[in-house]
């Protein structure tokens, strides 16, 4: 089933079922309409002058709507999370996923930037997921030759979440604030299909970690928005400086991305050679195929 401009439309209940982070709070105008896609679905967001965050449907190309129009809106699920705006547009569960440490008083929480990547959501998770490819698409700082084994990890499914635990890396320089090499420690989660999140060892404090995520903001099959949430012991540098550093990482990862092929994620474990460092690429691929999800993705 495809919509009136061509784009498949989204069946999959394991992906419409879902929380989407589709917009920074503070970068949202206030009391203005924004219009945008969620799963090739046309829909419109606000921000009204008390705080109220409101989400419908609207049709496609249709630049009349506005968010005074109540009675011809069709009204779409949200909530606040994170420092986010999230949406649905099928049938979610009551909250967001939990980030517990964003909570926290003494953590910087904010959003390191919004970017568009010609990539399937699927795509842009695995890449976020693999530690092999530090010291080549991120030299001197993620990661350095001749530095470039992973080492063994675990993976294993919590509650309904893909998590990969024990993983190590030696990092030249593993955040903005810090000042030598380490060999930095490593839980990943993916709490949904299109979120994943790392858990790292932190140069602010020894005994926490920071924590970052990055919230996939579907607009097609092909083309996503991705926010880039950080959360992180760091009383020393700069809102400027945190946000140039991932932004900096994340300029050298959307060029792999976008030349990537196919542009969507196979989920036949034949289609591309797995290695050992890919330990977590297959699992994540595994658990989209055991969900039964088609989009984004080529199935096995």
């Amino acid at each position: 089933m495809t919509t009136a401009t061509g784009h498949a439309v989204c069946t999959d209940p394991a992906i419409l079922n879902q929380w989407y982070a589709v917009a920074a709070i503070p970068e949202i105008s206030v009391a203005q309409v924004h219009r945008t896609r969620l799963l090739d679905s046309s829909v419109a967001y606000s921000v009204t002058a008390d705080g109220e965050c409101l989400a419908w449907r609207t049709a496609p190309n249709d630049a009349t709507v506005t968010v005074d129009a109540s009675s011809q809106l069709d009204w779409l699920p949200t909530r606040t999370a994170f420092g986010y705006l999230w949406m649905s547009v099928g049938e979610p569960p009551p909250d967001v996923f939990e980030v517990q440490e964003s909570a926290e008083p003494d953590r910087r929480t904010l959003n390191a930037a919004t970017i568009g990547i010609a990539v399937s959501a699927p795509r842009a998770i695995e890449n976020f997921l693999d530690m092999a490819h530090f010291p080549y698409v991120h030299p001197h700082m993620l990661g350095e030759e001749p530095h470039t084994e992973v080492a063994d990890y675990t993976t294993e499914l919590r509650n309904g979440e893909l998590w990969a635990v024990d993983c190590r890396f030696y990092q030249p320089k593993a955040a903005v604030s810090s000042t030598e090499g380490v060999m930095a420690e490593y839980l990943y989660r993916v709490p949904s299909p299109y979120c994943a999140m790392l858990y790292k060892s932190s140069p602010g404090d020894a005994e926490r970690m920071d924590v970052i995520g990055i919230f996939v903001h579907p607009i097609s099959e092909e083309f996503v928005r991705a926010n880039l949430f950080l959360c992180l012991l760091d009383d020393v540098s700069s809102d400027t400086t945190i946000r140039r550093f991932q932004q900096t990482i994340f300029s050298q990862d959307k060029p792999i991305l976008e030349n990537q092929y196919p542009k969507r994620l196979p989920l036949d474990p034949r289609a591309e050679t797995p290695i050992r460092a890919d330990k977590m690429a297959i699992a994540y691929r595994r658990w989209l195929t055991d969900l039964g999800v088609t989009y984004g993705v080529i199935p096995a």
